[in-house]
């Protein structure tokens, strides 16, 4: 593996490299990572090489030239966030894998779903699916003053429901707010309480490990700030929950075994939570942006990436006009910002007329957290390690001069 160094050397002498590793680096300033961070070219290539193979030889061979690497997929996540190879499985995104955890819970009516007021949209429809099916309770833990999750409020609606799951993200796609995912994990443990959290926009950004999390369950994605291809993701299953015999609610040939005419037995492994058919490129491309991201170094990444935004966010909430939206004891890298005297579409177009992608998030993405902060909208800046303090000035000046009184009145 190549060592990029400590994170300090990582923005110097680093810095030059890395950008290089990266073609969109010529092309945009990409400041939309918690969307889909810019593949780097290890993990094009390997995509590429893959994809090639497949047209000379055969989808099936090619798969089979290439069992060794794809079973990589499985160890570098391992020494990614912990956990061994065989309690991870692939997925087509988060969100499927995240409801695939789900559909292996047992629910019964008046079972309690306990999570938080900042969990991800497609999670807290999931939930209400559910409460719609089977007639669960869901229960939202309240916020601190400061913003984020009171653990100890959580706790004791844990202690009062006895939750047949307690449920958290890490960071919402909404906001930079980092939850703390640990310490809800230890009331968890102490409770002996089913936990799952999704690590969507964590993942890549920060270091994780899920024995210190202490989850039964974690859901991430490659595409965001780990730098994989765009339809993929994963889903940890603990021992514990493997032992116990979980599993989704449909299983294929892959999934499990047909032992009997009237039998069928899932796999012991993780892999009971996946499918038959993969994207073996896909999975290849994301076994190389987990090794590259290990190779840069995910703490080096999680001092240079929540730095960067940092000085993003507070240069523009000193714009009269701009207003961040961003509140908690710590704060990662995604930087919301509510913009008066534009409609969400204008501005997103005039941003990426100037070369820098960004993305919006809208009341329905997160109903109590922008019903709190009383906006409709936001526009959401998210750089990456990669991403230079000379982009950080001129998005600065972009949104600016788009916040002139000037401007406003003429466009």
């Amino acid at each position: 593996m190549r060592d990029y160094g400590s994170a300090t050397t990582l923005w110097t002498e680093s810095l030059p490299i890395l950008r290089a590793d990266t073609p969109g680096c010529e092309q945009v300033i990409h400041f939309n990572n918690a969307g889909c961070g810019l593949l780097a070219t290890p993990v094009l290539t390997t995509m590429l090489e893959h994809l090639q193979l497949e047209a000379q030889i055969g989808g099936y061979e090619a798969a089979a030239v290439r069992a060794e690497q794809v079973r990589g997929f499985y160890t570098e996540l391992a020494a990614l966030i912990g956990g061994r190879p065989e309690n991870f499985a692939f997925s087509g995104s988060a969100t499927h894998a995240y409801s695939t955890a789900l559909s292996s819970i047992p629910f019964q009516r008046d079972d309690v779903i306990l999570t938080t007021r900042n969990d991800f949209i497609s999670n807290q429809i999931a939930f209400l699916s559910l409460r719609k099916r089977f007639g669960v309770q869901i229960v939202h833990a309240p916020d601190l003053p400061e913003g984020g999750v009171d653990v100890e409020a959580m706790a004791l609606l844990m202690r009062q429901h006895q939750p047949r799951l307690v449920a958290a993200t890490h960071i919402p796609t909404n906001s930079g707010l980092v939850q703390p995912v640990a310490e809800i994990g230890r009331h968890c443990r102490e409770l002996d309480l089913l936990y799952l959290v999704d690590a969507c926009q964590s993942v890549g950004q920060y270091p994780l490990d899920v024995d210190e999390i202490g989850c039964d369950f974690l859901t991430g994605t490659c595409r965001k700030f780990l730098r994989g291809p765009r339809g993929s993701g994963f889903l940890f299953v603990s021992d514990r929950v493997l032992a116990a015999g979980y599993e989704p609610l449909f299983l294929d040939m892959h999934a499990a075994g047909w032992t009997a005419e009237e039998e069928y037995t899932p796999s012991r492994t993780a892999s009971r939570f996946e499918e038959w058919e993969f994207p073996y490129a896909t999975v290849l491309g994301c076994a190389a942006a987990v090794r590259y991201a290990r190779e840069v170094g995910v703490e080096a990444i999680s001092q240079r990436t929540p730095q960067l935004a940092g000085r993003l966010r507070a240069e523009l909430d000193a714009v009269a006009g701009i207003r961040a939206l961003d509140h908690g004891s710590q704060l990662a890298a995604l930087v919301t910002i509510a913009f008066e005297g534009w409609q969400p579409a204008e501005l997103k177009a005039a941003v990426d007329a100037r070369g820098i992608n960004s993305a919006l998030s809208f009341r329905q993405f997160a109903q109590f957290d922008f019903g709190d902060k009383d906006v409709d909208w936001c526009l959401r800046l998210s750089p990456h390690y990669y991403n230079t303090d000379d982009e950080i000035d001129q998005v600065v000046a972009a949104l600016t001069e788009l916040q002139a009184p000037a401007y406003s009145k003429s466009a």
